[in-house]
């Protein structure tokens, strides 16, 4: 059995995590966002303490640097490649730390362009390349779990653009499409690769 068939994680913990740290940036929070993070790449990655402060670090400094819309994109490139050396490192994955560093730039850069847009095939195309690439899944396997990450994206566009009209539901909901994107990729790396069943589209 290969290190990417025996790769665990806690789908619900790393939901809450990374719910609360969205949160967290959006009010730029970011000591706060450094210790949710924290207890992220521990669950998710199994990054020791204390090194899992300095991949979290990594990804504060990237995710202040990029509220400007004018950010140097090579510094933040450069802090994502850093962070994900150190994920590909103690989680037992396989990927190239170089290029999942990269689709996590081109996440950032496309839910930046298409909030509040209807046609999301971009994103939903660049989701399934980074779970594919990260987790070690065939594209078709990760299509469900980006399906869910756009969707969970489209929530948290309309809690900060402040048309929701009911913010605190929202974020409830946006944690439980969170959790049914890891328990998708979970499964998908749980299953064997000759026996797919095709996921369900979510309009």
């Amino acid at each position: 059995m290969s290190a990417v068939k025996t790769f665990q994680f806690d789908p619900d913990h790393v939901a809450h995590a990374e719910a609360s740290g969205w949160r967290a940036y959006y009010d730029h929070n970011w000591f706060k966002m450094l210790w949710l993070i924290v207890s992220l790449c521990q669950e998710q990655f199994h990054i020791p303490f204390p090194l899992s402060i300095l991949a979290s670090y990594y990804i504060v400094r990237a995710s202040a640097g990029w509220v400007a819309v004018d950010h140097d994109a090579q510094a933040i490139l450069a802090l994502h490649e850093k962070f994900y050396r150190i994920a590909q490192r103690w989680s037992g994955l396989h990927f190239d730390p170089v290029k999942v560093a990269r689709l996590e730039e081109q996440y950032w850069d496309v839910h930046r362009r298409l909030s509040g847009k209807p046609d999301k095939m971009e994103f939903v195309q660049t989701m399934i390349d980074l779970h594919s690439a990260a987790f070690g899944i065939t594209p078709e396997q990760a299509r469900d779990s980006a399906q869910l990450r756009v969707e969970a994206n489209n929530v948290v566009d309309l809690i900060t653009s402040k048309t929701s009209t009911n913010p605190q539901a929202d974020w409830i909901k946006l944690e439980e499409l969170l959790r049914q994107c890891y328990r998708s990729i979970q499964r998908e790396i749980n299953q064997p690769t000759t026996a797919k069943a095709e996921p369900t589209l979510r309009s």
